[in-house]
Formats: C-alpha cells, sequence, structure tokens
C-alpha cells in the first residue's frame, strides 16, 4: 500500500500530516485491497472563505475511489471526503457481493 499526500503552492505541518495518515489507516481497515491513495491539498483563493481544498484519490485492486471536497480548514475538508469515500467504499462492498 502506497500513500502519497502532495500540497501544491504551501508546505504543511506534522500535525495535519499526522492526522490525514492516522485518519487514513481507518479507510483501510474498511477494503483491505487498497494498493495506491494520493492526497492533493490546495487552497483556492487565499483571501476568502472555503478555500481549503482536500483532493482524495485511492486505487483498489476491485475499484477506484475518489472525492474533493472544499471547507474553511483542512481538517473539515478531510472528515468531509473521508465520510463521503467510506459511502463508496460501503456501497462498492455491497453490490460485489
Amino acid at each position: 500500500m502506497k500513500l502519497q499526500i502532495q500540497s501544491i503552492h504551501f508546505t504543511i505541518n506534522n500535525d495535519l500530516n499526522n492526522l490525514i495518515k492516522r485518519k487514513i489507516f481507518k479507510i483501510f481497515n474498511i477494503d483491505e485491497n487498497i494498493l495506491n491513495t494520493e492526497i492533493f491539498l490546495k487552497i483556492d483563493k487565499p483571501s476568502s472563505y472555503n478555500n481549503k481544498i482536500f483532493e482524495i484519490k485511492i486505487q483498489s485492486s476491485k475499484s477506484s475511489y475518489f472525492a474533493k471536497k472544499k471547507s474553511n480548514t483542512f481538517e473539515e475538508s478531510l472528515d468531509l471526503a473521508l465520510h463521503a469515500l467510506r459511502k463508496q467504499i460501503v456501497k462498492n462492498k455491497q453490490i460485489q457481493r
């Protein structure tokens, strides 16, 4: 399993990096077939609200998943995106049964 975190035009601090890793590993417990995960953190317009964008792409041996969320903080965007991914993974597992 490969995890890649990229921040576009800024650097993330260790606290945010560790939070992302901790929450992502919870997703890996839902689908053990995950091969590759790419995460992109972006700031849309620095002077506006709701400008923190969190994108995640997950490649599994059975499927691929994507979520992109935007909010006031990266932590909130992370939670929203992971919630959307959980829904996708659970739905896909139910379909495959």
